[in-house]
């Protein structure tokens, strides 16, 4: 092979190599990144309006409420704020239930329902120090949102709104500088892994227009100047029972589970501006995955990828192993005073370690000091 042939076969090589490489690494950099790297989901559900003909924003909170618990979010990771119970309203004809769909074949309020901030305690300064968890000292666990730097959470929203504000209870209303801000909080104090953040009401795009932080994913029912609509009423009941960019958002959860492989863009490509009646909008640019990577669970539900690790607890010669192998059924009394069980982690099982102690049993001394103590008092109630 001459000499000019031979160098163009090693360039070619090289050039192979080199490309079979570059292809290695973003392997491992897209493996990298479409990780969720959370540990713990939360949600926080806020309904911000008040009065029996906001009916379906109370619906909205409460059908996302059920989903993220069916999705696999206990209650100890959720924390419902519902400005208003219509449950309990007298026009509802229905006591104590609260409908999304027109048959009411679905009763949201139901049993095990627990709302943690109710009627006047939904404010924006109560929302904003549940995010950056600037609660007083006395505040209950369930109304804290006890998150931390390996936690994705579902930020929710609904009521009435406008251009960059949602108003709480046709009282006060929270800015999309406001809720920057909080973000921006949050993630200074290492309060969240990853946000998503959705909006239901008019003009619910420009709320998350002034976010900034990293690691935020949002979307909105309307853009700029429109409004949102609500789906279906229930003449029954008489008003409207729930919006129609939740209830498109409900039509995607409900087909999935919490083994589903389906991703935020499946979420996103669903979302139909003809049937929700407004143009629904999502914000990426702070966020650091690619959507088709992220799962929708990560959000709504709870489900975390274990990583098994392959290290041995090393037991001292002092230390005994108690495990399925070593309790014979006979063993019916343990006469070397008290026994520390721990865990620890030298096979697949759970094992314990038994630390004991030569010691003269203590029952026989507690059972004669019962009996003089008693006869004390006995005594002293005779004379």
């Amino acid at each position: 092979m001459c000499f000019s042939c031979l160098s163009e076969h090693l360039a070619v090589s090289d050039c192979g190599d080199k490309s079979l490489a570059e292809t290695d690494n973003e392997a491992v950099v897209d493996g990298f990144f479409s990780r969720g790297g959370h540990t713990n989901n939360w949600a926080v559900l806020v309904c911000t309006s008040r009065f029996w003909f906001n009916y379906r924003h109370i619906a909205n909170t409460l059908s996302m409420y059920r989903t993220v618990k069916r999705l696999g979010i206990p209650d100890s990771n959720i924390v419902l704020m519902l400005a208003d119970d219509v449950a309990c309203n007298p026009r509802n004809v229905f006591p104590a239930t609260v409908f999304n769909n027109a048959g009411r074949y679905l009763d949201l309020y139901g049993d095990n329902v627990e709302v943690d901030y109710r009627g006047y305690e939904v404010t924006v300064e109560n929302f904003i120090r549940v995010l950056t968890g600037r609660v007083a000292p006395d505040t209950p666990r369930s109304k804290r949102l006890l998150s931390d730097d390996r936690s994705n959470i579902l930020v929710y929203m609904t009521g009435h709104g406008g251009n960059e504000f949602l108003k709480f209870q046709d009282a006060e209303e929270i800015s999309s500088f406001d809720l920057a801000d909080a973000f921006e909080q949050m993630w200074e104090k290492r309060r969240y892994h990853e946000i998503l953040f959705m909006i239901d009401t008019c003009q619910a795009n420009t709320m998350y227009s002034q976010i900034y932080s990293p690691n935020i994913l949002a979307t909105g029912s309307s853009e700029l100047g429109e409004n949102s609509y609500s789906h279906h009423m229930d003449t029954d009941i008489g008003v409207a029972v729930i919006d129609r960019f939740t209830y498109y958002n409900l039509e995607f959860l409900e087909k999935i589970d919490m083994q589903s492989k389906s991703t935020l863009q499946d979420l996103f490509d669903s979302y139909d501006p003809s049937l929700i009646h407004s143009t629904p909008g999502v914000r990426s640019d702070l966020f650091r995955r690619p959507l088709d990577k992220v799962l929708v669970t990560d959000f709504f539900g709870s489900v975390q990828n274990v990583e098994l690790m392959g290290q041995k607890y090393n037991l001292s010669n002092s230390e005994t192993i108690i495990d399925n192998t070593t309790l014979s059924p006979n063993m019916t009394t343990v006469k070397e005073g008290p026994i520390k069980f721990e865990k620890t982690t030298s096979r697949n099982f759970h094992l314990f370690k038994m630390n004991s102690r030569q010691t003269s049993s203590s029952l026989p001394q507690f059972i004669i000091a019962s009996i003089l103590f008693g006869l004390l008092i006995r005594w002293v109630s005779l004379n």
